[in-house]
């Protein structure tokens, strides 16, 4: 249980693993026709900060390309440091972190890797994959990031890696084609200008972006014959009859075992209903419709999480430990576990919460809840099969939000 080791000092991308990596990468998106833009990059060079959406799995392999050929540092939580090996990711550049935890230590190897590596840095600041291919407001903390390092910051824009493979059905590739934007934001003199806040707001505001909108709109069509199946687990909640999680999905289509609406999905991510009037076309709205209804429970004091679960440590990148059994509980002041086997009880406070990083169906475990401390990462695995994740992830969101104005 001895905690990954944070403070060690990052390394410069192997240049023996450059050719295959990028080899790889090559592979993994020559398919797809990857197409890759520059925006204000002529005379740009390391040290900067790219900021990078992060719809899916694909951006991964994506990003490597775009900075093709220069070497780069990725900031990367600690599975992917159990998943592939210490020395293989830090062989490839990457910084070790735990989401949503605060890090001293995080920001001193980005500084590092900057400042004394003169590397490009690459940060996924939404910090997961998207649910809805809509963005995630970025932290507050964004702004302060980039005022501490002072090098100019860049965007990279994606499109199409959502909708190949949804963070509800990765396993599933839809062939949707891919592209990437890489686009100068801000200068080290516009930096200089700008508070902390204004640097935030305006990233925040070239991070939106809709997938379903621009496949619709530039007539994106996906024939993959079950393209609805997983969408259940994101759109939980029926707009019909207002039964919670009793959509099912399967091929193309939407049922709510309740009352036996049924919404079907076109090629170009459009919903229909099948009889009655269509709720929600756009799934976006489905999405945002389920969070309001989350919020109006919470005003309302109707909102409750109690959930059995079993619990697995992630300490450092030799793998996983199991706990055994636990119940988790949310209420406004953050979430409690209690760790039956080992007699632990942890608080999360949602004071530094800002959201939740949840999975649809973690290592084929299904569903699954994570929360971490500076010293470890909790994989919690609800025993209740109907239960969905997505729901407590709107409720971290409102409280963290709530707890700022306390």
């Amino acid at each position: 249980m001895t905690p990954y080791n944070m403070s060690v000092r990052p390394k410069r991308q192997n240049p023996l693993l450059l050719p295959v990596m990028w080899l790889a990468c090559f592979v993994m998106t020559r398919k797809k026709g990857l197409k890759i833009e520059r925006i204000g990059m002529k005379g740009i060079k390391p040290p900067y900060l790219v900021l990078s959406e992060h719809q899916g799995f694909a951006d991964y392999y994506i990003t490597p390309l775009v900075l093709f050929p220069r070497r780069a540092s990725y900031v990367s939580d600690v599975e992917g440091f159990a998943a592939y090996g210490k020395w293989l990711y830090s062989a490839i550049g990457c910084i070790p972190t735990r989401k949503f935890v605060n890090e001293v230590s995080l920001i001193r190897n980005i500084r590092h890797a900057a400042e004394k590596n003169n590397d490009i840095i690459v940060i996924y600041p939404e910090a997961r994959h998207s649910n809805v291919g809509t963005n995630t407001h970025l932290p507050h903390s964004i702004g302060k990031l980039v005022r501490l390092l002072g090098i100019p910051v860049v965007m990279l824009k994606t499109h199409g890696s959502y909708l190949d493979a949804p963070v509800w059905d990765e396993s599933h590739r839809r062939g949707a084609p891919l592209s990437a934007a890489m686009e100068l934001v801000l200068t080290r003199e516009q930096i200089k200008t700008l508070t902390d806040n204004e640097i935030t707001e305006l990233l925040n505001e070239k991070f939106r972006y809709d997938e379903y909108r621009w496949q619709a709109e530039n007539k994106i069509r996906i024939s993959y014959p079950n393209i609805a199946e997983g969408l259940h687990k994101m759109l939980y909640l029926c707009p019909n009859c207002r039964s919670e999680n009793k959509i099912t999905s399967k091929g193309n289509r939407l049922t709510c075992a309740d009352c036996g609406k049924c919404w079907k999905m076109d090629e170009y991510g459009q919903l229909s209903a099948e009889k009655g009037i269509t709720e929600f076309s756009h799934i976006p709205d489905w999405y945002d419709f389920e969070r309001e209804e989350t919020v109006r429970q919470i005003q309302n004091g109707q909102y409750e999480l109690k959930l059995d679960v079993v619990v697995e440590a992630l300490p450092n990148e030799k793998g996983f430990v199991p706990f055994g059994n636990g119940k988790l509980s949310h209420h406004a002041d953050g979430l409690r576990l209690d760790i039956f086997d080992t007699e632990q009880t942890l608080f999360f406070s949602s004071k530094n919460l800002p959201s939740l990083h949840n999975e649809y169906d973690y290592k084929g475990h299904g569903a699954c809840i994570v929360l971490s401390k500076s010293d470890c990462c909790y994989y919690l695995y609800p025993l209740d099969g109907e239960m969905n994740v997505t729901k407590p992830q709107f409720a971290a969101e409102y409280f963290f939000e709530a707890a700022k104005h306390v």
